[in-house]
């Protein structure tokens, strides 16, 4: 399979294998995370213009503490003001959208990628992926795990420690593993 269709099937949720020339690719950007994780705090100017680079958009006022780690990070789209803690992980083999707003706590997971249950594909190193969109005026506790899929609605509150695996609506508190609605906001 030639590589532009391997970054076709990335984004479409079909299942694909990578081959070197993506691995290639995918490189570059590690080399950006790796200089941002590196890179003096006090050098804010430095910083803004690795994480310009690195990401599909950073928005103004936001801000990312680092460690940062990321597949790609040009698959990641930041909205305005922006707060992201500490160790934020994010598994961006298609599109992981942060809206304006938001507020992640230290070490977050969010993860559009998965693999096939099928063994043999496995073996192959298979996998497909699904976006994840955070919407605006969010606040994902500290600890939490974002599934491949999900969508978090505008204003929720997601509580530390919770394993979020299904969309969760706009205007709830929302915590557990798995995690559920408490309550309206």
């Amino acid at each position: 399979m030639n590589t532009e269709d391997i970054y076709n099937k990335m984004h479409s949720g079909e299942i694909y294998i990578e081959n070197s020339e993506t691995l290639n690719d995918q490189a570059k950007y590690r080399d950006l995370l790796f200089h941002f994780n590196h890179t003096l705090p006090s050098e804010t100017k430095k910083v803004r213009s690795i994480l310009t680079d690195l990401l599909g958009a950073m928005g103004e006022n936001s801000y990312i503490e680092p460690p940062f780690h990321a597949n790609w990070g040009k698959n990641t789209y930041i909205g305005n003001d922006v707060y992201i803690n500490f160790s934020l992980t994010i598994v961006d083999d298609t599109r992981v959208e942060i809206k304006d707003h938001v507020m992640i706590g230290p070490n977050v997971t969010i993860s559009t990628a998965s693999h096939p249950l099928e063994p043999e594909l496995r073996l192959k190193g298979a996998q497909f992926n699904k976006p994840v969109t955070i919407e605006k005026n969010v606040w994902i506790g500290a600890n939490v795990t974002i599934f491949p899929g999900v969508t978090i609605g505008e204003n929720s509150v997601v509580g530390a420690n919770s394993t979020v695996t299904k969309d969760i609506p706009s205007n709830v508190l929302a915590f557990g593993t798995p995690c559920k609605v408490i309550k309206r906001i």
